[in-house]
């Protein structure tokens, strides 16, 4: 993809679906932070209630869908067309706060991303509270760095390093996972803003159950992605741990080495071996992509 001359300083993008009882006000409010030069896309993931016009009226880009695809796709479409030095993820549900922008586009100077963190008082439904509070603890181990908020998608980045892991983002809610986990295992910096969010009018998209495994699933994936190590090695030392004490057990009790005992241990470390194997294919991997900023660089010049 070649970036032509940059027209904007700001591309801020909105995924909507059937949010026309919010997106107006939203939309009016973004555009009184005057931000200069600054373009604003809506991206319409199949929206049935006239999202989409109410949209075009305000004067922003809108790209739209034929049918709902999923909220990481229109993220990816909003990337994909943005002609702005910076890009500014936001959902167009009214939960995140535009006045808070300009707080984060300050920090962007310093960092790779920056990301607004719930803080405390965000009104945030319990049972959201406590999967987020198990998602960040669990990513704060594979990147080992504490991660405040994985889910948030309120975000900060530049337009190259969206473009170098456009593709690995997922077609679903669960991108903002995708893209701290992305950055923190690729060495880049990270940056977490303190935001206040409101509870989204109407019903809400994500399912507890359905997403949350899915989340969990992804979560999974790109640790093994990133960083194999930290998901293959306690497993291994699960299996280790157990072969030996279930051999111990046996060799007091019965007085040999079992095959159960054999078992145990032969797949921990085939287990470990994997996880070798594993590491050194991430290192290629994250090694090629970090020269796609650059050469996205060299295509616009």
């Amino acid at each position: 993809m070649r970036l032509t001359a940059e027209r904007y300083e700001v591309s801020i993008i909105m995924p909507v679906f059937n949010e026309a009882e919010n997106l107006g006000l939203l939309l009016e409010r973004v555009r009184s932070l005057g931000l200069g030069r600054a373009e604003i896309i809506v991206v319409d993931d199949g929206s049935t209630d006239g999202s989409a016009q109410i949209a075009e009226k305000s004067g922003a880009k809108v790209i739209r869908h034929p049918y709902n695809i999923g909220n990481g796709a229109a993220v990816k479409t909003g990337i994909r067309v943005a002609r702005g030095r910076l890009l500014v993820l936001m959902d167009g549900d009214g939960q995140h706060r535009p006045e808070d922008i300009p707080a984060l586009l300050a920090e962007a100077r310093d960092y790779h991303m920056v990301v607004g963190a719930r803080a405390k008082g965000s009104k945030l439904r319990m049972h959201r509270y406590l999967a987020n509070t198990i998602y960040n603890a669990f990513a704060s181990y594979v990147a080992k760095f504490r991660v405040e908020d994985l889910t948030s998608g309120f975000r900060v980045l530049s337009w190259e390093y969206a473009h170098r892991f456009i593709d690995l983002l997922p077609n679903t809610f669960s991108y903002p996972s995708t893209l701290t986990l992305a950055f923190l295992r690729s060495g880049l910096t990270v940056k977490y803003v303190p935001i206040q969010t409101l509870y989204r009018s109407g019903q809400s998209k994500i399912s507890l159950a359905t997403d949350g495994i899915r989340f969990l699933l992804i979560i999974t994936k790109i640790a093994t992605l990133f960083s194999p190590f930290r998901v293959f090695l306690p497993v291994s030392a699960f299996f280790f741990l157990t072969g030996i004490g279930y051999y111990l057990y046996t060799y007091i009790t019965q007085h040999r080495f079992t095959n159960m005992a054999v078992f145990l241990l032969t797949t921990a470390v085939i287990i470990f071996m994997l996880g070798l194997v594993s590491e050194q294919i991430a290192l290629l991997r994250m090694e090629q992509r970090s020269s796609v900023p650059h050469k996205l660089r060299e295509e616009g010049e």
